[in-house]
C-alpha cells in the first residue's frame, strides 16, 4: 500500500495553448482564450463566446502524428495529445514496465461527431457516415487515449458532469494507495458541440461579454474545451526510478448534496464538506492553504455558493484565489484536469494567476479575487475545487515536496 501519492508529470491543450509551455505563457501574459468560434458550426458563432482551442481537427491530427482523414472525435484527439505530454514529462520511457492505468473523464464524448451525422440524417435517412456515431459514447475518446499511449493494465471513464475529471484524479489515486496500480494517467477532456453550447444557453446562464468570475456583475459562465492530464505516482515508484515529483497529492473529497439538478446550494454546503473533507484527509490547517483555485464558473449561483462555502471553512482568514475559467472558460468534464494541471504550474512556478474580467465586489462576500499576476510568492500548498451538476462537488488539494 501506498500511502503518498506524488505527480511526476503533466500535460494540456486548452484556449490559451496547445501545450503546458504554451499555457503558461498565456497565463503569465494574462492572455484569456475567449472569443468566437471558428470551428463549432453554430447558429450562435457571432453571438455567444467562447474558449476554443485553436487549431482545427486536421491541424490537431498534425499534432498528434496521426494520418490526415483518420477517424478520430475532437474529444479523443484532444485528450491524446494532453495525456502523451503527461507522458512525456514524466520522463515514462516504457509505460508498461509498471502497472499503468488510464482514467479519463469527459462529459459529452463523441458528441461533436454524431451531431454532424444527424444533422444529415433528419434530412435523409439515408444519409450521414455511420462511423461519426460508433464513437459517440463516452469510453470511445478514453479507448482512443489508451491505445495511442499504449496503456493496457487498467482503462476506466467518469463522467460526473463538471466535476468529472478531479473526480477521475481522485479514483486515480484511490487506485494507487490501495495497491492495485502503480502509476496512473488521470485527467479528462471535453470539445465544444452544439448540443453544450443550445443546453447552457436554454437554461440561460451563458454571459454574451465572457464570463466574470466572482464579480458582483457577472452574468454566466463561458464555454470552452480542452484537455487536462497528469501523471500520478506511488511514492515507491517515483523513488525507484529518481524522478522529478512536482508535487504530492496530499488530499481529496467528494461530496454531493443533490440540491438540485442544476444548481449549486445556495448555502454551499456541498462544497464546503468537499474543502472540508479534502483539508482534514491532508492534515493542514487552513492556514496553510496559499492559494484556491476557484470552481468560478461565473454564473450567480455558483459564485455566491462556493463563496459562502469558503468563507464557512477559512472564516476571516481566505488564502489568495482566483478562477482560471476566465482565461480557459468552463471546460466541463475536462476542468478539473486542465485546472490541476495549472495548480501544479502555480507551485511549480510559486505564481498565482489572476481572475481576469473582475470589476466589482460580490456585496454577499467579504472577499475578492486576485486580479494581478503575483510571482515570487511562496506556494506549497493549493486547493483546487471543481463542482458538478446534481451537486457532484470534489476538492483536491497539491502541496510541495
Amino acid at each position: 500500500m501506498s500511502y503518498k501519492v506524488f505527480v511526476t508529470g503533466i500535460g494540456v491543450i486548452s484556449a490559451i495553448g496547445n501545450n503546458t509551455a504554451e499555457v503558461m505563457n498565456s497565463l503569465n501574459l494574462s492572455k484569456s482564450g475567449i472569443g468566437f468560434t471558428t470551428h463549432l458550426n453554430t447558429i450562435h458563432r457571432n453571438e455567444l463566446p467562447v474558449a476554443e482551442v485553436k487549431p482545427s481537427n486536421e491541424e490537431l491530427l498534425k499534432i498528434a502524428g496521426l494520418a490526415n482523414g483518420q477517424a478520430y472525435t475532437r474529444t479523443a484527439l484532444l485528450g491524446m495529445i494532453a495525456a502523451k505530454e503527461a507522458v512525456i514529462s514524466s520522463g515514462i520511457k516504457d509505460i508498461s514496465e509498471i502497472r499503468t492505468g488510464l482514467v479519463s473523464a469527459t462529459s459529452v464524448g463523441g458528441m461533436d461527431k454524431s451531431e454532424h451525422f444527424i444533422s444529415s440524417f433528419i434530412q435523409d435517412n439515408k444519409s450521414g457516415k455511420l462511423i461519426d456515431i460508433v464513437s459517440h459514447d463516452c469510453g470511445d475518446s478514453t479507448e482512443k487515449i489508451a491505445d495511442y499511449i499504449g496503456i493496457k493494465d487498467y482503462i476506466t471513464t467518469i463522467s460526473t458532469a463538471c466535476s468529472s475529471s478531479a473526480n477521475s484524479i481522485m479514483f486515480g489515486a484511490k487506485l494507487i494507495k490501495n495497491g492495485i496500480l502503480d502509476r496512473v494517467i488521470a485527467g479528462g477532456v471535453d470539445s465544444l458541440t452544439r448540443f453544450t453550447l443550445n443546453g447552457f444557453n436554454t437554461l440561460m446562464i451563458l454571459d454574451k461579454t465572457g464570463c466574470k468570475p466572482f464579480d458582483n456583475n457577472r452574468n454566466g459562465l463561458t464555454l470552452g474545451e480542452g484537455a487536462g492530464f497528469i501523471v500520478l505516482e506511488s511514492e515507491r515508484a517515483a523513488n525507484s526510478a529518481n524522478k522529478e515529483i512536482l508535487c504530492e497529492l496530499k488530499g481529496y473529497n467528494n461530496s454531493c448534496d443533490a440540491y438540485h439538478q442544476t444548481a449549486s446550494s445556495p448555502d454551499g454546503y456541498g462544497a464546503y464538506l468537499a474543502m472540508k473533507g479534502a483539508i482534514d484527509m491532508s492534515r493542514l490547517s487552513t492556514e496553510k492553504i496559499d492559494y484556491i483555485n476557484a470552481h468560478g464558473t461565473g454564473t450567480v449561483n455558483n459564485d455566491l455558493s462556493e463563496g459562502n462555502a469558503i468563507e464557512k471553512v477559512f472564516d476571516n482568514k481566505i488564502p489568495k484565489l482566483s478562477s482560471t475559467k476566465s482565461f480557459t472558460g468552463h471546460t466541463l468534464g475536462a476542468a478539473g484536469g486542465i485546472e490541476a494541471v495549472i495548480s501544479v504550474l502555480s507551485i511549480k512556478h510559486q505564481t498565482i494567476f489572476p481572475n481576469l474580467n473582475f470589476g466589482q465586489q460580490m456585496k454577499e462576500l467579504n472577499f475578492s479575487p486576485e486580479t494581478s499576476l503575483i510571482k515570487n510568492i511562496k506556494i506549497n500548498n493549493v486547493l483546487s475545487n471543481s463542482f458538478g451538476f446534481g451537486g457532484n462537488n470534489t476538492t483536491l488539494i497539491f502541496s510541495k515536496v
